[in-house]
């Protein structure tokens, strides 16, 4: 499936704020509409967000080509405040932040407007390959941990639809399908935004993956039952000590996990890691609009007047962590060596 494609002149976008039950794409030909469809979630997942950043910048490059055809510091100018507009859509996800800052590379060393744009969409077109190609060697680099006969319990969405294609956690999942093992899946409907529920059980569905939802606070009663045998979940920003950002849910997963004596896998693929992010205690948590809480679609399920808190990730510390998955390897006991290994890789 396609979360995000490049058209020349514009971005087509997969409404996921509409799955399951409609699956409609947007074409932008507007940077604007692109920082506005981040914002708004109608693209989510942080490899995902990085890409759509990457195209939008590309985009914007193309938007005002026209006005400053001839003036380069006017051009680089404005196309560098529209990536300060894209840099403020998710404080957390580090990817967002990753392709902005091959993107800004670009406009920082090169002299002339039309090369600017050329290699502008070059690199765009490039963070989307290498997603793909890291999620699906990811994949393979994680499928190992899987035993067949396995039930995996993952969090949130961390599929084909946060990336380019084929997924973080469910690339794990699907690259163990691939390798003919009969696997299992639970899916926990991730409140308040419901990406497990609406995202993951509509792709392994799609994918004739057997997947059974279940509510949050349903996790512990099946992984004491002895039910779930693996958990694997993506992330939006691991720090140098390992320690790990995803949705809200995660951290508690992995105390539960730890106490069940069940592995914990982190699947993310090498541009999510943050050396410059020294622990968890120093990674920015999103809070997003109380009405995501307070109202499933339009009906409001809270007494009107409460209070609510609605931060969009937890952390998990490193020490809760078994394995963290990536492109270029995997490091096994975070808590040992943080993250350190694989950055030389």
């Amino acid at each position: 499936m396609e979360t995000i494609k490049w058209k020349g002149d514009s971005v087509v976008l997969l409404d996921q704020r509409l799955l399951p039950l409609k699956e409609v794409y947007h074409t932008y030909n507007n940077y604007q509409d692109v920082i506005n469809s981040i914002k708004e979630m109608e693209i989510r997942g942080a490899p995902a967000i990085g890409v759509a950043a990457a195209m939008g910048v590309a985009l914007a490059a193309k938007n005002i080509r026209t006005d400053f055809s001839n003036k380069i510091e006017e051009f680089k100018k404005k196309l560098l405040e529209i990536i300060d507009l894209f840099a403020k859509t998710r404080p957390t996800a580090v990817n967002l932040f990753w392709a902005l800052d091959l993107m800004k590379k670009i406009i920082e060393k090169e002299e002339v407007v039309s090369e600017i744009i050329r290699l502008l969409e070059k690199e765009a077109l490039k963070i989307y390959q290498n997603d793909l190609e890291a999620n699906k060697k990811l994949g393979q680099n994680g499928s190992k941990f899987i035993d067949d006969g396995d039930v995996i319990l993952t969090h949130c969405n961390a599929g084909a639809l946060a990336t380019a294609g084929y997924g973080t956690a469910l690339g794990v999942i699907r690259s163990a399908v691939e390798n003919n093992k009969k696997i299992e899946v639970y899916a926990s409907e991730t409140r308040p935004f419901l990406q497990g529920a609406r995202l993951t059980a509509w792709e392994l569905l799609k994918d004739k993956i057997p997947t059974t939802v279940i509510t949050d606070n349903m996790a512990g009663h099946f992984m004491q039952m002895g039910i779930i045998k693996k958990i694997i979940v993506g992330a939006d920003r691991i720090a140098f000590n390992g320690d790990t950002a995803n949705k809200i849910g995660t951290y508690s997963l992995s105390v539960l996990a730890k106490e069940h004596k069940i592995p914990f896998y982190v699947a993310a693929p090498f541009s999510t890691l943050d050396p410059k992010i020294k622990s968890g205690q120093d990674i920015t948590i999103e809070e997003r609009n109380v009405d995501e809480v307070a109202y499933i679609k339009s009906e409001l399920i809270v007494p009107e007047g409460i209070k609510i808190k609605n931060p969009a990730f937890d952390v998990t510390p490193a020490k809760n962590i078994t394995a963290i998955i990536t492109e270029k390897g995997v490091i096994d006991n975070p808590k040992d060596n943080g993250i350190e290994w694989v950055l030389g890789n």
